[in-house]
């Protein structure tokens, strides 16, 4: 059998939870060569010799420690005990709930953070797009990230500059590419920090549930160049909450829970797994989501979902009213601010797209904590899990907050619109039009 691309044995990693090591500061690579860039793009050497080390085969064994903790009860293990491999040109979809450490499983992957403990090898480049923006320095301009980044990838100027005119096509930001990119709006950035990952042709590409932020049409582009990636013998490594994308997308999958792998192997069997597994809370924590989009001016912090009622549930029957709690932190300077929830099916199929605007509510003048809302009244909804993605921004659009899936709820046969049995698989929503009968 030819040797993984990756391989994963025993990792893990603990966190301290309020821990910081005093006194240490921390240079990042992207912040000691960004200096150097302006030299690239304007034809001097530059960094010369940048790709050696990270051409060659990458090998990682650890078992470190974390010390002056005052208190080992505040441990949090995000992953552990996590082993698995990856095959060159296979492509790999990672799935779970919110938190449960795929966020942090790209990260150690990616090599931008240390894991705990377990051994990784990695053959090849890896480009990493875990976020907004990843990998660019806000004060050079996207040219100049674009050639910063090539350089980290260990990929000389001539190549970069073969693939330069493609990539600014691509990610649709010519105006604008000679802007520092901290000019851009999130959109702008995550689609030249896609282009930037996916056609300088590393061996191994990790994206994050970035593509949330961009538009449906810029989307469908993102999985299409993804496609063509795969085809090209490349490795993928891919985090969605959308199970569409991954059952199209991906061969194998990985669910994980709590830190652990909990079903590994075809992709469809994996997604059938996450479907079935129940909803875990009815007042969700969203302080703790690591894998969110926007600013962070303002945030959401807490979700409590009840029914009409009032009493706190995450699970509902035909006709019940739905109730969304949801709070949001930091907004005090808000002056109009915009809110949308987007609903949709386990399958990843959109069913409501419930817009603030549209209702004539805006978020004027928010507190530095407030509570908005929402009631869903009578939702005609088939059994199922439904996810429920929240979208903030200012009053220009420019997103504070982006949570794709922040948290789920279900609903089962009963209620008041339908008592009768029926085929989760014939329908979606459950509507009684007027019915009416005439002779010609």
């Amino acid at each position: 059998m030819a040797t993984p691309i990756i391989s994963v044995r025993n990792l893990g990693k603990k966190y301290r939870l309020g821990f910081t090591h005093e006194g240490k500061t921390y240079k990042t690579l992207r912040d000691t060569i960004a200096h150097s860039v302006r030299r690239v793009v304007q034809g001097a050497k530059g960094i010369a010799g940048s790709g050696e080390l990270l051409n060659n085969p990458i090998t990682q064994s650890h078992n470190n420690s974390i010390t002056n903790s005052p208190n080992d009860s505040h441990e949090f293990w995000a992953l552990k005990d996590i082993s698995f491999d990856v095959q060159q040109g296979e492509v790999l979809g990672i799935i779970g709930a919110n938190g449960a450490g795929k966020s942090t499983l790209l990260k150690i992957l990616s090599q931008i953070t240390e894991p705990t403990e377990g051994e990784i090898r990695i053959k090849g480049r890896v480009a990493s797009l875990l976020e907004v923006g990843t990998g660019f320095h806000p004060e050079l301009s996207g040219r100049e990230n674009v050639y910063m980044n090539g350089a980290i990838l260990g990929m000389t100027k001539a190549e970069i500059k073969s693939k330069f005119d493609e990539i600014v096509a691509f990610a649709e930001v010519e105006k604008f590419i000679d802007t520092p990119i901290k000019r851009y709006s999130s959109g702008m950035q995550v689609r030249l920090a896609f282009a930037v990952a996916a056609h300088l042709e590393p061996e191994i590409l990790v994206v994050d549930e970035v593509l949330a932020v961009g538009d449906m049409e810029f989307q469908k582009k993102c999985i299409g160049q993804m496609g063509k990636v795969a085809k090209e013998g490349r490795t993928v490594l891919f985090v969605s909450h959308n199970m569409g994308t991954i059952s199209r997308l991906c061969e194998t999958g990985i669910l994980l829970d709590k830190g652990k792998i909990i079903e590994m192997g075809d992709v469809n069997s994996v997604v059938r797994k996450y479907l079935t597994m129940p909803v875990s809370s009815s007042d969700i924590d969203l302080t703790l989501v690591q894998n969110r989009n926007g600013t962070g001016s303002a945030k959401f912090s807490r979700v409590i979902t009840r029914n009409g009622d009032g009493k706190v549930c995450d699970t509902f029957t035909i006709g019940d009213d739905i109730v969304f709690d949801i709070h949001i932190s930091g907004g005090n300077w808000i002056q109009s601010g915009r809110m949308s929830l987007e609903i949709t099916s386990g399958e990843g199929i959109p069913i409501y797209h419930l817009v603030a605007y549209d209702a004539g509510f805006e978020l004027s003048n928010l507190m530095e904590k407030a509570v908005v809302r929402v009631i869903l009244k009578q939702q005609k909804l088939y059994p199922g899990d439904y996810y429920v993605t929240l979208w903030l921004a200012d009053r220009a659009y420019e997103a504070l907050d982006h949570i794709f899936n922040a948290f789920k709820f279900s609903v089962i046969e009963g209620g008041s619109l339908l008592t009768r049995p029926i085929d989760r698989s014939a329908a979606v929503v459950h509507e009684i039009p007027i019915w009416e009968i005439k002779a010609e």
